[in-house]
């Protein structure tokens, strides 16, 4: 079995309509970044590119191997088989999309500490994880394979005894690719490799473009401004919001945990949001978010949740991307309508805007508020 670190990224499952293809070609170009940025620091024996598609297979830079997928898709059975199989005893795992502001230094740090410990992991978010570094490899032969990568930290902790070591909590590590939003942000705050950087050249997320988060990164620098974040708002964001921006800040957190817990399959998920958003309807809900901010930053994943609501995932991209037109799902239309055209900014998203996205937005805002500064002087 090889002791030397080799890089496992998983790239898949997002395809189907226009948007969730647009989303995967994006997937796509961040994967190429990342294999590319790993092998160039020299500290990886290797890597993997585990797929669905043929899409990347004649763009591999060498020293990459390209695993098709083969038959249904298991998140655990799939990683546990390429290990095993390939005798790696120092797996890194990474998602497509999952850390795409991460740089070659950055994945070879992780590597140096891997390379010292015997049992050890390694995640960038011990909840819910896109990165998971391991020693051994063969740990995963101790645990129940998880679905997901979400899980894997945790059983690999809890049921292989490996000593858990989550990354410091920055933009770099928590900042992810979920949903086409994503892609709004980072073509605004900039810091994805250069074929990401291309492909987000000719990406327009819809015609408001990145008005609404413009105006929160001005409110962000603005100590006269009042921002609302509510979802699946971690502590260390909280903690982090109070610390690095101007304004202040109004958090409702709910339902952290929510999809690896499967609350929101089985309908456990409760949202006081949602409570409120169900007695008033959405065009008051919003006219009263008015009241107590000047923006509104909104995880809509535990209201839909909570409401029992099933659009599917392009009509959340597209709800996400303030695009009601494109919806089918009668509410979820309604919902974004009434987000679009209430008085005050409202961006829609996934965990990632109230995660990693507003800690990108917040170091984005503050460059652009020093530029202005130095500008006038």
């Amino acid at each position: 079995m090889s002791h030397a670190p080799v890089l496992i990224v998983f790239l898949g499952g997002m395809r189907g309509s226009a948007i969730e293809d647009l989303l995967g070609r994006s997937l796509a170009e961040a994967a190429l970044d990342l294999l590319e940025e790993a092998l160039a620091t020299g500290a990886f024996a290797g890597a993997l590119l585990a797929t669905d598609s043929d899409t990347l297979a004649e763009r591999l830079p060498a020293g990459v191997a390209l695993d098709r997928d083969r038959g249904p898709f298991h998140f655990g059975r799939r990683l546990a088989a390429l290990v095993r199989e390939r005798g790696i005893d120092r797996p890194v795992y990474v998602g497509a999309g999952g850390v795409p502001l991460l740089r070659g230094a950055d994945l070879a740090a992780i590597t140096q500490r891997l390379a010292g410990a015997e049992q050890l992991v390694i995640a960038n978010n011990y909840f819910s994880a896109d990165l998971v570094a391991f020693t051994p490899g063969d740990a995963l032969e101790r645990i129940d394979l998880p679905a997901t990568d979400n899980f894997l930290p945790r059983l690999l902790h809890d049921q292989a005894g490996l000593a858990s070591e989550p990354l410091p909590r920055s933009s770099a590590t928590q900042f992810n690719i979920d949903s086409p939003a994503d892609l709004t942000i980072l073509k605004l705050a900039g810091g994805g490799g250069p074929n990401l950087t291309r492909f987000l050249e000719g990406f327009e997320a819809s015609a408001s473009g990145g008005e609404p988060y413009q105006r929160l990164m001005r409110a962000l620098v603005d100590a006269k401004a009042e921002v609302l974040v509510a979802g699946r708002v971690g502590s260390q964001v909280w903690s982090y919001l109070e610390r690095e921006t101007a304004c202040r800040v109004r958090v409702y957190s709910e339902e952290r945990g929510m999809q690896a817990a499967g609350r929101d399959a089985s309908g456990e998920a409760r949202s006081l949001l949602a409570f409120h958003l169900r007695e008033v309807g959405s065009a008051r809900f919003f006219a009263e978010l008015a009241a107590l901010s000047d923006v509104a930053c909104i995880d809509t994943r535990p209201l839909l949740a909570h409401l029992g609501v099933r659009a599917s995932r392009a009509d959340r991209f597209w709800s996400d991307l303030g695009c009601p037109e494109q919806i089918e799902h009668l509410f979820l239309r309604e919902l974004t309508q009434a987000a679009h055209d209430a008085p005050l900014p409202v961006l829609l998203g996934g965990h990632s805007l109230v995660s990693g996205g507003l800690m990108l937005l917040t170091e984005a805002a503050w460059r652009e508020e020093d530029q202005r500064a130095s500008g006038l002087s």
